[in-house]
């Protein structure tokens, strides 16, 4: 049994599962404004699985196709899959397994979901290639994540308007402008090897003007949402508090400082989604 739980224990680790969190509170969002309150609790379930199932299928498949450059890198030459830790026909399984969870939630959800799945499914594993080809991959990153709130508002509704998209794009843009910075530690990894993101092609003090730009846009996409949804004060301080801390980051890390990196990246980042879906549920029970 040790041994186990030792082995999932490794698998968590290499697929980074604590990094659900910037994604799955977004899920529930659109969720929670599609069902106009708390989500039946089948429908909920099946988000779960398939926003764990999905995001695992993506990571594992990213760590594979990914590892030829990670073994090189000096920031990912520990990643299990490198050192061996875990076995790639092991990581070939996770992502079969997750893949089927996906499919399988979105056929239990409704057809509209079951039909859109795998499209979603395209970006989700493509989003792995894009730092070959262009600069623009963390747009494509964003995209990927992005998809949940509009995914969550289909999983409840069975159809599509305006408002979860507005919420995916604003995703979007939130997610592209940290994976800018994150990227900056890769940058003159990137270079030398051919790959592509905004910092290997502009320099880390452009990328961070970028980032920063684009954290401004989602910024305001976010405002946008609290006006179509007619929300009230509690989703505008939720929406407070992530300007803070996208003020934070950039007090946290500079382009002549990336050592706090991880702290803006996974901490700072991670509140921002549980802050916005919180603030909103807050909103919308107490005050609709």
């Amino acid at each position: 049994m040790n041994g186990i739980i030792r082995r999932i224990k490794i698998l968590l680790e290499m697929i980074k599962f604590e990094h659900t969190v910037f994604a799955l509170p977004f899920a529930f969002l659109g969720a929670f404004l599609a069902q106009g309150g708390i989500p039946p609790l089948k429908e909920s379930l099946l988000i779960l699985l398939g926003m764990v199932g999905g995001r695992t299928a993506a990571m594992g498949f990213n760590r594979i196709v990914d590892l030829p450059f990670d073994a090189k890198n000096p920031r990912t030459k520990e990643r299990p899959l490198v050192t061996g830790a875990v076995k790639k026909k092991e990581a070939w399984a996770m992502v079969i397994l997750s893949s089927l969870a996906f499919f399988i939630s979105a056929y239990l959800l409704n057809p509209m979901a079951f039909k859109l799945s795998p499209w979603v499914y395209i970006v989700l594993l493509a989003y792995s290639y894009t730092k070959r080809f262009t600069p623009l991959c963390h747009l494509f990153l964003g995209l990927a994540i992005g998809i949940a709130p509009t995914a969550g508002w289909i999983a409840i509704k069975g159809s599509i308007s305006l408002l979860p998209i507005l919420i995916s794009i604003g995703v979007m843009f939130w997610v592209a402008g940290f994976d800018i910075l994150y990227a900056c530690l890769d940058t003159e990894f990137d270079k030398k090897t051919g790959l592509h993101s905004i910092p290997a092609a502009i320099g880390v003090k452009n990328a961070f003007f970028i980032s920063s730009l684009f954290h401004v846009i989602a910024f305001f996409l976010f405002l946008a949402v609290g006006l179509l949804a007619d929300l009230r004060l509690p989703y505008y301080i939720g929406l407070f508090g992530v300007s803070i801390l996208f003020i934070l980051q950039r007090r946290v890390v500079s382009p002549n400082d990336l050592s706090k990196m991880n702290l803006a990246f996974f901490t700072l980042n991670g509140l921002v989604s549980l802050i916005l879906f919180c603030f909103t549920v807050i909103d919308m029970t107490f005050f609709h």
